[in-house]
C-alpha cells in the first residue's frame, strides 16, 4: 500500500509540469483572443496644443455623429505626459509631435501604424525694436542671416522643436553660430522661456499656438518671422499595437486615424483657428487637396 501511494505521487509530480504547461498556454490564448475590453470606446492620448485649441473636440464630435464609437480622452499635455499611458496599454490611440518619443513608441513594439496627419508652425520672436530688421520675412534662414549679420541676441532653445528646426535653418544659411550673441536657454521650464528671452532682449523660435493662445506669458517679446513652409513641425498618430497590448481597440483607432486623414477632416483642418489665429490655421493639412495626394 505505501508503495502504490509513492507510486501515484511520482506520476503526479511528472504530469504537473505537463498539465500547468497547457493551462498556461491556454490561458495564453485567451488573452490574446479576447479582443478590446470596450468595443464601442477609443481611448485618446491627444498632444497639449489640439485640445488647448479645441480641434481635437470638434474632431470628435464629428466622428462619433458619422459612427458608433465613443471616444476617451486618457490623456492630454506634452509628448512625455501622454506617451507613458500609450506605453502601458491605456490607449487606444495617440497624436503627436513626431520625434524620437514617437518613434521608440514603434521601434519597441507599443504603436502601430504610424501616420502623418497635421503640422504646425514655429515662429520667430523678438522685441520690439527689432535691431537685426527682421519683421515681416517670410524665410526663417535669411532672418537667422541678419541677426547673424548683426550679432544680435539669439537664444537657442532649449526644447525639441525650436531646436530642431533652428539647426535646420542655421544650416540653410550656412552658419554656425559662435560668439557671445548666440546665448543658451536658461529657463527652467518651457513656459518660462518666453520670458527668459525677453529679460535678454533675444530673437528665438517658439510655437505659435502658445503664444497667440496666451498659454505663457511672452512680454515684449513679437512675431516678427512666420509663414515659412520650413518652420512647420509634423504630428503623427498611431494605433496601439495587439500583439503587445491584447485589449486595446485597434480597430476603432484605425477608423479614428482614417477619419483624421479624411479629406473633410483635414480641409477642416485648414481653416480652423483662422479667426482666432491673425487668419492662419493653427494646424496645416497633410494632403490639402484631396484625395489624390493622400497615398492610400
Amino acid at each position: 500500500m505505501f508503495f502504490q501511494i509513492i507510486r501515484c505521487l511520482l506520476i503526479a509530480a511528472a504530469l504537473l509540469p505537463l498539465i500547468s504547461g497547457a493551462a498556461l498556454a491556454n490561458a495564453r490564448k485567451q488573452s490574446v483572443s479576447k479582443g478590446p475590453e470596450e468595443p464601442g470606446t477609443i481611448r485618446a492620448c491627444v498632444i497639449g496644443g489640439m485640445t488647448m485649441t479645441g480641434l481635437w473636440d470638434e474632431i470628435v464630435k464629428r466622428f462619433e455623429a458619422r459612427t458608433d464609437y465613443q471616444v476617451k480622452l486618457v490623456a492630454t499635455g506634452p509628448r512625455p505626459t501622454i506617451s507613458m499611458p500609450f506605453r502601458r496599454g491605456e490607449a487606444d490611440f495617440l497624436v503627436m509631435h513626431a520625434g524620437d518619443i514617437t518613434t521608440d513608441l514603434a521601434a519597441d513594439g507599443h504603436g502601430i501604424n504610424m501616420r502623418a496627419c497635421a503640422r504646425n508652425d514655429l515662429v520667430l520672436l523678438g522685441p520690439v525694436s527689432d535691431p537685426a530688421g527682421i519683421r515681416g520675412l517670410k524665410d526663417g534662414a535669411e532672418a537667422l542671416k541678419r541677426i547673424a549679420a548683426t550679432q544680435s541676441t539669439f537664444l537657442d532653445v532649449n526644447s525639441n522643436g525650436p531646436r530642431e528646426v533652428g539647426h535646420t535653418l542655421w544650416k540653410r544659411a550656412g552658419i554656425r553660430p559662435r560668439g557671445e550673441w548666440f546665448i543658451q536657454d536658461e529657463a527652467p521650464r518651457s513656459e518660462g522661456i518666453p520670458m527668459f528671452a525677453d529679460s535678454k532682449k533675444a530673437y528665438f523660435i517658439f510655437g505659435r499656438m502658445p503664444i497667440t493662445q496666451d498659454k505663457h506669458p511672452s512680454g515684449d517679446m513679437a512675431i516678427l518671422v512666420d509663414q515659412d513652409p520650413t518652420m512647420r513641425r509634423p504630428y503623427v498618430l498611431m494605433e496601439a499595437n495587439p500583439a503587445r497590448h491584447p485589449h486595446v481597440n485597434q480597430a476603432g483607432a484605425r477608423a479614428l486615424g482614417d477619419f483624421i486623414l479624411s479629406e473633410k477632416i483635414q480641409t477642416f483642418m485648414a481653416d480652423y483657428g483662422k479667426d482666432e489665429n491673425g487668419g492662419l490655421p493653427f494646424f496645416y493639412p497633410v494632403w490639402p487637396h484631396g484625395p489624390a495626394m493622400h497615398p492610400e
